[in-house]
C-alpha cells in the first residue's frame, strides 16, 4: 500500500507539473499575442479592434435592421457613445425614424445614434464625422458580417471620440452612428432631413465606410474634387500618415469608381453640405458573407484612423 501511495503522490505532482507549464505557456502565448497587436498613442487600439470583433461577429446576425437581433448592436453602439466621452445633444443618443422595407408596406423602427464634443473656440461650428452600422444581415443561411463593411466604421467613431474628448477640438464634433445605409442611405436621409443642429452651421461632414483593410496600404479622401477648400488640410494630413492617403474617386467621369453617392456622405452633398469619405477600395470580400474580422488588416487599420484622426486636426483649425 506504501508504494501504491507513493507512486500515486508522484503522478499527482507529475500533473501538477503538466497544468502549470500548459497555464505557462498559455500565457506566453497570450503575451506574444497581444504583443502583435497594433497600439497607438492616440486611443486605446485593443478596443478599436474588440469592438470591430464584436460587431462582426456571428451572433450580430450581420447586423440587418429588419432583425430583431439588431438591437443588440443598438445598445452596445449607445454604450460605446456614452464610454467614448460623448454627450447627447438632445435628451438622448437616440433618433428614431421609420424604415420601410423595400418591396412591401412592412415597417420597422430605425435608429441613429448622435452624440457630441463641444468646442473650445467656435462651439456654434459643426464637423459632423459619421459612418453607418448596420449591414446586410443573412442571406440564404450565411451571416453576411460586414467586418470592414461598415463595423470598422463604427468602431473607429469610438475611437475618434475617444481622442477627442481628451484633446478638445476649436469646433464643435458631432458624431452619428447611422443605421439602414445598406437599405438606401435612410439613416443619413434621415438626419439630413432632421438635423439636431441649424444645418448652416455644419461646415463638414466626414464620413467612415470601409476602412480596415487594403493589400496596397491605400486609403482614399474622396470629395476634393467638389470640394477644393479642404485639400490643404488633406495634404498636410498626409504628411503625417502612417499610410498611402490618396485624393481621389470623386470624378463624374470615373462612372461606377465615382464614390461621390455610394454612401451616407451622399445626403450631406445632395443637401449642399460639403463632405470628406474615407475609405479602401472594393476587396474580394466586399458584400460578401465572408467580409469577416479575420480578414480585416489590424495594422493597417490602426493607422488609417490614425490618419482619419490627424485630417481631423487639419480641418479644425
Amino acid at each position: 500500500m506504501k508504494d501504491l501511495k507513493r507512486t500515486g503522490g508522484w503522478l499527482i505532482v507529475l500533473a501538477l507539473i503538466a497544468v502549470t507549464t500548459a497555464v505557462g505557456q498559455l500565457a506566453v502565448g497570450k503575451r506574444n499575442e497581444d504583443a502583435k497587436k497594433p497600439s497607438s498613442k492616440y486611443f486605446d487600439a485593443v478596443k478599436l479592434l474588440n469592438d470591430v470583433e464584436y460587431l462582426a461577429s456571428d451572433e450580430r446576425e450581420g447586423r440587418s435592421p429588419l432583425r430583431p437581433s439588431i438591437e443588440q448592436t443598438r445598445a452596445y453602439v449607445e454604450t460605446q457613445f456614452r464610454r467614448s466621452g460623448l454627450v447627447p445633444i438632445r435628451d438622448s443618443f437616440r433618433q428614431d425614424f421609420q424604415i420601410t422595407e423595400r418591396g412591401t408596406e412592412r415597417k420597422v423602427a430605425g435608429v441613429n445614434f448622435v452624440g457630441q464634443i463641444k468646442g473650445k473656440k467656435r462651439s456654434d461650428k459643426y464637423i459632423v464625422i459619421t459612418a453607418h452600422y448596420d449591414h446586410l444581415g443573412i442571406r440564404n443561411g450565411s451571416v453576411y458580417n460586414g467586418a470592414d463593411d461598415n463595423a470598422s466604421g463604427t468602431a473607429a467613431l469610438f475611437a475618434i471620440a475617444e481622442y477627442f474628448a481628451k484633446e478638445t477640438p476649436q469646433h464643435s464634433l458631432v458624431f452619428v452612428a447611422f443605421d439602414a445605409e445598406e437599405m438606401g442611405l435612410l439613416g443619413a436621409t434621415e438626419f439630413v432631413a432632421n438635423p439636431p443642429v441649424a444645418k448652416e452651421n455644419i461646415l463638414l461632414n466626414i464620413n467612415m465606410d470601409m476602412i480596415s483593410r487594403s493589400d496596397k496600404g491605400e486609403l482614399y479622401a474622396a470629395g476634393t474634387f467638389h470640394y477644393p477648400q479642404f485639400k490643404p488640410a488633406l495634404e498636410a494630413a498626409q504628411k503625417k500618415a502612417k499610410v498611402k492617403l490618396l485624393l481621389g474617386h470623386d470624378r463624374p467621369e470615373l462612372g461606377m469608381g465615382d464614390w461621390t453617392n455610394q454612401s451616407d456622405h451622399a445626403a450631406f452633398h445632395a443637401a449642399k453640405i460639403p463632405f470628406i469619405y474615407f475609405g479602401v477600395e472594393d476587396h474580394k470580400d466586399y458584400h460578401r458573407p465572408t467580409d469577416d474580422f479575420v480578414n480585416i488588416q489590424p495594422e493597417f487599420y490602426v493607422r488609417a484612423v490614425e490618419t482619419i484622426i490627424e485630417a481631423l486636426r487639419s480641418f479644425d483649425k
